[in-house]
């Protein structure tokens, strides 16, 4: 009998689910994943901290679940509510974005080559060149992909891996991410695409819908939104893949808290809501900043100067809530700036509901090497901000009090 009455409570959030599959993305950021409790009616998916399961006999546990660490029903609500927005038949989430990060590399072995895009976040850099090519003995090269073509020059033999972000981080330039796939699979159709979407989210552009392989995103940032807590994502449209990820996930077992789990469900109920906002307020400063006499230069693709805008109008809903410029000025000139400013948090991270000013050259990206600073174009002067959801009059206030610092000797 307990067993029947387990096969019904899947059917029923099967059923569940299967009602949201065709609408639209609010909808399903309230809904899927989401189903009243089977028995009490609660509308809000269980915290379940239990660390095991019973069985019903040896080997027979009572459903799909035995051991936390290989999976948990409140993780297992949040993955099916990342799956549903981000056009997916598998997700995982995993404990931190470095995690997975290491999960997805640990699909590789020794002699296998990565081709990433050469301005990616500084930890990302960090990780493959100190830590994997290190110990693991992947190979990886460094490029832009402004050129596809030049970029598929470089596979070879040994090219197992693509690894991009789209915009990156932090010069947000961008990739065509349908010229990327359809050039790939040109060359050979057995090359893994992975893109990292954290700067978009899953609103704004979802990549697995160009025929990438794997998207991965930082959860920290616009899933959660936020700013309460650590935790990585992986989204693909193949069994294979999954199956492998879900090994190594469950394997090492970088998985997140259940409690982390249910503050990531509350966080996508108003992802929609918060990244309409962030993008309506980062177009409105990054047009603001292009007037002023004291910056060198504005970076977004939302703006008609940027390179990279017809590429993400192309492929995105939006232009992102990540604006980064330089300043002109020295370094001490750039940390007045920053000072100056009393709304904008001085902060690493990105996403959430508050502004956040960074410097990359001394926060996100310090363990890169100076000269591939400067030759990615991240200077002293080089400010990012990450747009919340305040009044977009109090934010330009903002930095237009700190631009006025700047005239004073």
């Amino acid at each position: 009998m307990e067993k029947e009455q387990n096969q019904t409570i899947i059917e029923y959030i099967q059923k569940h689910d299967k009602k949201y599959e065709k609408c639209g993305f609010s909808t399903k950021c309230c809904h899927i994943g989401q189903e009243p409790d089977y028995v009490t009616g609660a509308v809000n998916p269980a915290i379940q901290l239990s660390s095991t399961f019973a069985q019903h006999e040896p080997g027979v546990p009572y459903g799909p679940y035995d051991y936390s660490r290989a999976g948990n029903p409140t993780r297992s609500n949040l993955e099916r509510l990342i799956s549903g927005l981000e056009s997916a038949k598998h997700s995982l989430v995993w404990s931190s974005g470095m995690a997975t990060m290491m999960g997805i590399i640990h699909l590789l072995k020794t002699g296998d080559e990565v081709i990433c895009i050469e301005d990616v976040y500084g930890g990302t850099q960090r990780y493959f060149k100190k830590i994997s090519s290190i110990q693991q003995g992947i190979v990886f090269k460094f490029m832009s992909f402004d050129d596809i073509e030049e970029v598929k020059k470089s596979y070879n033999e040994n090219t197992k891996m693509i690894w991009l972000e789209s915009p990156t981080n932090p010069t947000l330039k961008t990739v065509d991410l349908e010229e990327l796939v359809k050039i790939t699979r040109s060359y050979r159709s057995d090359i893994i695409i992975v893109v990292d979407n954290t700067f978009m989210s899953p609103y704004n552009c979802r990549p697995l819908e160009y025929g990438v392989d794997i998207v991965v995103e930082s959860a920290t940032k616009y899933i959660g939104g936020h700013s309460d807590l650590i935790m990585g994502m992986t989204s693909t449209n193949s069994n294979d893949l999954q199956d492998k990820l879900y090994f190594i996930h469950k394997s090492i077992g970088a998985v997140p808290a259940p409690f982390d789990c249910y503050m990531a469900i509350r966080g996508i109920k108003t992802l929609s809501l918060r990244v309409e906002r962030q993008n309506s307020n980062s177009m409105k400063i990054a047009q603001y900043l292009e007037t002023q006499p004291h910056v060198e230069k504005v970076f977004y693709p939302g703006l008609e100067s940027s390179p990279y805008h017809k590429i993400a109008k192309k492929q995105q809903k939006g232009f992102g809530g990540i604006v980064s410029f330089v300043l002109k000025g020295d370094l001490n000139q750039t940390k007045k700036f920053i000072s100056s400013l009393k709304i904008f948090t001085l902060a690493e991270s990105l996403g959430s509901v508050e502004s956040l000013v960074n410097h990359p050259g001394l926060m996100t990206h310090m363990s890169v090497p100076e000269d591939v600073r400067k030759y990615l174009g991240i200077g002293d002067g080089f400010i990012r901000l990450a747009i919340g959801i305040e009044e977009i009059e109090d934010l330009i206030e903002d930095l237009e009090n700190a631009f006025k610092g700047l005239e004073i000797n």
